[in-house]
């Protein structure tokens, strides 16, 4: 009899894709291909559009309608209905009860290193739910080692209950020539000369600090003519004050894929200085599009970035501002973080995460993996 794998996929209808929702959403479709013994049944909070998924013999899709506690109450309603061999969440929260064998993915456990940059509410949830799911899961997949650690650390988990399952880069279609690039910075406003951000606009991103930095290094070189782009729309706690005065700072609000890739294209470079981050794909993202990543050296970044980029202390404004000299003024660095940086994003691929999750299924209904 053929395995039947719940899957919640509530996060792949999002409008507006974040990491987490990018990750559900580029996994399942890099997935569904590549499986040929489960039946997997996915659960949606709204309908999916036709082409959101791959077809298959082996995909059935189901749609749970209701406003509040979606996870803990029509889904788990659903697996107690279905009851399935195993219930895959991809993005940290499992139901309160259901039943059988679970598997769930731990992205980032940043609200534990850095509590006082998410609202009250927000971070006790989050608490809970993650403790629950690491607790109640067969197997966790981490994006990273720098979050299996976390997890190991604050929630006591197991090395023996954990697998390091490391994301793709999230695919964009945007075009990549010289005139595309013109035409968004046209339509964002943006001069010839531009450094990115990309990301949701909250504390641990450490947007206050970029915004600072960059406008001193601007400052020292009297340089009217470069501009600070931050694309991501505002998220928990934001604050007016960190997007500060002049113009060199734009606040590009959400940018979606058609647009992002040639927003990496036309950039002087990527720069990320988060106070933590569980994996940080808009740093791969930026290496796919041939842009130089300047990123923390904290949490998974280093991981992610490897050799290809320059890793700084997110909390050193003169050495942030000294790379940006560097950067600007020397054109072989670049050059050479771009040849590095394409091949460091050649080395994570969806398909690769999706065959490590499938294996993940496997070692759970055969009760070899876990704790």
């Amino acid at each position: 009899m053929t395995p039947r794998i719940a899957i919640d996929a509530s996060r792949c209808t999002r409008a507006q894709r974040t990491g987490t929702e990018q990750y559900a959403l580029a996994l399942l479709r890099a997935l569904i291909p590549q499986n040929h013994e489960f039946q997997l049944s996915l659960y949606f909070r709204e309908e999916p559009a036709p082409d959101l998924l791959p077809s298959s013999s082996r995909v059935a899709m189901r749609v749970l309608r209701s406003p509040r506690l979606w996870t803990h109450l029509p889904l788990a309603a659903a697996l107690y209905r279905d009851r399935p061999a195993l219930t895959f969440v991809p993005a940290h929260t499992l139901p309160w009860r259901f039943p059988g064998r679970a598997i769930v993915t731990i992205h980032d456990l940043g609200y534990r290193h850095f509590p006082a940059a998410h609202p009250l509410r927000q971070r006790l949830y989050l608490d809970w739910s993650t403790r629950h799911s690491a607790r109640r899961a067969d197997l966790l997949l981490c994006d990273s080692e720098a979050t299996k650690a976390d997890a190991a650390h604050f929630y006591g988990t197991p090395a023996a209950k954990m697998r390091v399952v490391y994301p793709g880069v999230n695919p964009l279609s945007g075009e990549m020539d010289a005139a595309a690039v013109a035409a968004i910075r046209a339509k964002h406003g943006l001069p010839a000369r531009y450094y990115l951000h990309v990301g949701t606009l909250q504390p641990r991103k450490n947007i206050a600090f970029l915004v600072a930095t960059f406008q001193r290094w601007a400052a020292e070189r009297a340089d009217a003519a470069v501009v600070l782009a931050l694309a991501g729309r505002k998220g928990w706690l934001f604050d007016e004050s960190w997007l500060g005065a002049g113009r060199q700072v734009r606040w590009l609000g959400y940018v979606d894929d058609a647009d992002l890739a040639t927003l990496y294209r036309g950039a002087r470079a990527l720069l990320l200085p988060a106070l933590h981050e569980g994996f940080g794909f808009p740093a791969l993202e930026a290496m796919r599009c041939g842009t130089p990543v300047l990123a923390s050296n904290r949490a998974s970044l280093p991981e992610v970035v490897g050799e290809a980029g320059i890793l700084l202390d997110p909390q050193d404004e003169t050495a942030w501002v000294q790379t940006l000299t560097a950067i600007e003024n020397d054109e072989a660095l670049r050059q050479k973080l771009i040849a590095r940086g394409t091949e460091q994003a050649r080395q994570f691929r969806w398909e690769e995460t999706a065959q490590q999750t499938l294996a993940a299924f496997r070692e759970v209904l055969q009760g070899t993996g876990g704790a």
